[in-house]
């Protein structure tokens, strides 16, 4: 605020508490203009203590315009900070606010709606103080079909808010907000409303089954699949929020995302359109799904995500890479032979083992896990004689130094990480004729003594530097520093 704004603020307070109803309503026109300035003064009016005064020119029915002017001021009080909601809120504006929802005028259900929305998006307990007093039903109300789209707009907007906040609101008490919002996504095409209306669906579903449960029994999954195809990601972003919900749901949750035609239009999304932001969300979502049952891992691969998402393992922003590696993952895990064999085909195997060096222990770990479910296939099919005495997904992971990067894991200084190398090497490796690539044949004693000693090393340990070698006749050279420690290690 300028000098002059500020000089002429307690002239202006003055108006405001004047007896005289013209001086009133100039008095509160000049605190809105003071409002519409680029940095509105909201701590200084404050401080003026003219918050009580608005208040209470709002219920005068005898007074039409500055019952605007003042609901006016107090919505752009509400779109200040955390401590001016506060205030509000300490001098009982939400219930001031509540009751103008029903009032005749539009103007000035439009500015209490606003208001209300600031106010509940701000915390869990202001959304809590809003719906007790009983706010819910006529916000509702105001999102009839003959509603223009001004107020469809902010309505939508400032019921999300209702539904949003951790902890979220019982669902139970959001309920009879779901015919509005089905008939919002439904019968809108409006971008705005369409994506405040699929956040709130996102926070609704976000939680326990019984919440996903009365999202499906909105009668809303299939719209939803259909906005995958929507242009733009302030609307696809809330949807795929809400899809990734649903599929984290039990298996006939997940079925029924699935059953309306979701794949393909997840596979649209990892192929054509070029937002990170967006492919992250597909991905997280499609993981959800391969965390289901072997069907639907089988639908997942039917319908041609592995490629895709082996594409973006090995090339996307790392953000998203994250994500296509736990949709791969949960495959490995619960797949059958045969699916895991497919993946195989389609090339995983490299990309996970480049992402063992990534810096996210847990995708890491993710990585590492994933790698261990193929060679336990292989494995499989070596006992099976299908592949005569060799693991052949042992043989790739070496063929692209993904051994090498296991056995760098096993001084990783997280003890899960470093657990599952030093298992991954003994049960893979240590039965094969060589350690690593380029190694020649070893004595098996000294292989087993050589893999111990490494897994001394590790992060509880006092520093060991260690420089050594392996020779081709089986040989090994130490530092002598290590002699001492090397002379104490058992094989069995």
């Amino acid at each position: 605020m300028d000098e002059k704004m500020l000089e002429s603020l307690p002239a202006i307070v003055a108006m405001v508490w004047s007896d005289d109803n013209s001086k009133q309503l100039e008095g509160a026109t000049k605190f809105r203009k003071l409002l519409l300035t680029h940095n509105p003064p909201i701590e200084k009016i404050i401080q003026s203590f003219v918050v009580t005064r608005f208040l209470e020119f709002i219920p005068r029915d005898d007074f039409p315009k500055l019952r605007f002017e003042a609901a006016w001021v107090v919505t752009n009080i509400s779109s200040g900070t955390s401590e001016n909601i506060k205030v509000l809120v300490d001098h009982g504006a939400v219930p001031i606010l509540v009751e103008l929802l029903s009032s005749p005028s539009y103007d000035l259900r439009y500015q209490a709606v606003w208001a209300l929305g600031n106010i509940a998006g701000d915390s869990p307990r202001c959304r809590d103080l809003v719906f007790s007093h009983g706010a819910l039903i006529p916000l509702l109300t105001q999102l009839n079909e003959q509603a223009k789209l001004s107020m469809l707009r902010v309505a939508t907007w400032t019921l999300s808010s209702f539904c949003k906040g951790k902890p979220p609101p019982p669902i139970e008490q959001v309920r009879p907000a779901l015919p509005s919002l089905e008939r919002l996504i439904l019968s809108n095409d409006d971008e705005e409303v369409l994506s405040d209306a699929c956040w709130a669906f996102s926070y609704l579903s976000d939680g326990t089954n019984d919440k996903i449960q009365a999202v499906i029994e909105a009668g809303v999954c299939g719209r939803l699949v259909e906005l995958l195809q929507y242009p733009s990601p302030s609307v696809l972003t809330p949807v795929l929020h809400t899809l990734g919900n649903i599929v984290a749901g039990d298996n006939m949750q997940t079925q029924a995302i699935i059953n309306h035609g979701s794949l393909p239009c997840l596979l649209s999304l990892l192929t054509h359109f070029h937002d990170k932001s967006i492919k992250k969300e597909a991905c997280l979502t499609i993981s959800n799904i391969t965390a289901g049952n072997r069907e639907q891992i089988q639908a997942v691969i039917e319908a041609g995500l592995i490629a895709p998402l082996v594409n973006l393992l090995q090339n996307a922003d790392f953000e998203v890479q994250k994500e296509a590696a736990w949709a791969l993952f949960n495959a490995t895990s619960g797949g059958t032979h045969e699916q895991i064999k497919y993946l195989v085909t389609q090339g995983c195997i490299k990309p996970l083992c480049d992402l063992l060096v990534c810096p996210d222990p847990t995708i890491v770990a993710v990585c590492l896990e994933g790698l261990e479910n193929f060679l336990e296939v292989g494995e499989a099919e070596k006992n099976f004689c299908n592949t005569g005495d060799v693991n052949l997904y042992a043989q790739m992971i070496d063929d692209v130094e993904g051994l090498e990067k296991i056995e760098n894991l096993q001084s990783h200084n997280h003890i899960e990480i470093y657990e599952k190398a030093v298992r991954i090497v003994e049960t893979y490796w240590l039965e094969g004729e060589t350690l690593t690539r380029g190694h020649g044949r070893q004595d098996r004693d000294l292989k087993c003594k050589i893999l111990r000693f490494y897994g001394l090393c590790t992060p509880w340990c006092a520093p060991v530097w260690s420089k050594s070698k392996f020779i081709g006749r089986g040989q090994d050279s130490c530092e002598k520093s290590l002699w001492k420690r090397w002379n104490h290690v058992k094989c069995k």
